[in-house]
């Protein structure tokens, strides 16, 4: 099987291109790398007792360092997340149901969409999830 010259420059010209990318990928990780070691040379290195200790907003730590989360907070985090996000879709819906030949069809869409929602808030009511103890 013979290859042509042009076979040969496709080949040269595939293997050109990926070697730019290589070539970049190597100036990114040294760049990185010398940002790295410069910094670690040049910064101040004075250890003292109050350096280490745990930053808690200027009040010194007491106590030991675990402390428990009430998972309450994380639904109601996790929750208005859900309803954040999903209002955001109203936005889009309200735009394109002012165009003609799509009010129908994205209202009904819609009311489907609101209507997951609402089975979600009712289903996080049901289990006592909103209620604050």
């Amino acid at each position: 099987m013979r290859t042509s010259g042009a076979d040969v420059q496709l080949a040269a010209d595939y293997f050109h291109a990926y070697s730019v990318v290589g070539l970049l990928a190597v100036i990114g990780v040294l760049f990185v790398a010398v940002a790295f070691g410069a910094g670690r040379l040049l910064r101040p290195v004075v250890p003292t007792p109050e350096k280490l200790l745990t930053y808690e907003c200027g009040v010194d730590p007491v106590g030991e360092g675990w402390a428990h989360t009430q998972v309450r907070y994380y639904v109601y985090a996790f929750l208005y997340v859900i309803f954040a996000v999903d209002s955001i879709f109203l936005f889009p819906w309200a735009t394109v149901f002012a165009a003609p030949g799509f009010g129908g069809a994205t209202l009904v869409e819609m009311f489907v969409f609101l209507g997951f929602l609402a089975v979600g808030l009712l289903y996080a009511w049901k289990k006592g999830v909103l209620e604050w103890t």
